[in-house]
């Protein structure tokens, strides 16, 4: 008999892969989204597929499914800065009373619960690269603590119920990730400077670019979530391709690859922004047998494709 696996925030650019990858794996899934940032094209090729049904639902709210359920993956939360610097108040209650509801739902039904975490929760990190048993350097009253903040109880609240009600759970730390069904305009740096060079617009820079980042390709992301999801590790796991780079240096890969004549310019950096990020992925080399394969320059073709295919011509 199939398992069923409840994934919410499913029509998201990540939650949108998960659902692919669990039916591949013969799993019946039931993606929950209230479209607030997700959308329906991420999982339209689902319908009529007797392993999806999609429920249109705010998990703050209670949450009812009928019949058994193996699996519960929360990734329901705005998850880009433009997202949540716009809907603070929504961001905060997903992660608290969203992550609440979904783990009661995991305890009622006796299924193993899977948070998406990120890399945020490491803040503006004075450790590099970022290890699992790193604690952060939060602004808790800053713009962005209502993103970081959320997510760091969203962890607290699934060890909680781990230890005093004995939930199954499991913890990834998402690292910045791309590919197909990213949304052009959701401010983070790699849409936002490929839909830049390929309309030929000047690329925005924030600070002196000497800040860095490293990009997981989604393909390589959804696969070291989906092998979490089956190990029996209860704590948290980084997932995330440490090949670092400069924003600056990214900046000029974009504008190689996509053969565009725009230019860099620099803007003030923002409050908090972290000055670096990069996964010691250690852990997830020995627990998982992961490690990501898709170098950057095919993932980032991949992706450029793609937002050619959307953004208007």
């Amino acid at each position: 008999m199939s398992k069923t696996a409840v994934v919410t925030g499913g029509a998201g650019f990540l939650g949108s892969h998960l659902c692919d990858k669990l039916i591949t794996n013969d799993i019946d899934v039931v993606c929950i989204d209230n479209l607030l940032t997700g959308n329906m094209a991420n999982i339209s090729h689902l319908f009529g597929n007797e392993k999806f049904s999609f429920v249109k639902h705010d998990v703050t709210n209670f949450i009812h499914v009928q019949g058994e359920v193996d699996y519960i993956l929360h990734f329901a939360s705005p998850a880009s800065p433009i997202d949540y610097l716009k809907l603070p108040i929504q961001t905060l209650k997903v992660g608290s009373l969203g992550t609440h509801k979904v783990l009661g739902l995991a305890k009622e039904k006796n299924a193993r619960f899977l948070l998406a975490s990120t890399s945020e929760v490491y803040g503006d990190p004075e450790i590099h690269p970022q290890k699992e048993d790193y604690w952060g350097n939060v602004n808790p009253v800053g713009p962005r603590g209502v993103y970081d903040e959320a997510k760091r109880f969203a962890e607290a609240m699934t060890m909680a119920y781990h230890r005093y009600h004995n939930v199954d759970t499991r913890i990834v730390r998402i690292f910045n990730t791309y590919g197909p069904r990213m949304r052009p305009d959701d401010g983070r740096a790699l849409p936002t400077f490929v839909s830049q060079a390929l309309k030929g617009e000047d690329i925005t820079v924030f600070g002196d670019g000497m800040q860095t980042r490293s990009f997981c390709y989604v393909d390589d992301l959804i696969d070291g979530i989906y092998k979490l999801l089956m190990s029996e590790e209860t704590e948290p796991v980084n997932i995330g391709n440490p090949s670092e780079i400069t924003l600056k240096e990214f900046a000029e890969e974009v504008i190689k690859i996509t053969n565009s004549s725009s230019k860099i310019v620099y803007k003030d950096l923002p409050q908090d922004d972290p000055k670096v990020r990069q996964p010691n992925i250690a852990k997830a080399e020995e627990i998982l047998n992961w490690k990501p394969k898709v170098n950057r320059e095919e993932g980032l073709k991949i992706t450029i494709d793609y937002f050619k295919s959307i953004l208007p011509k």
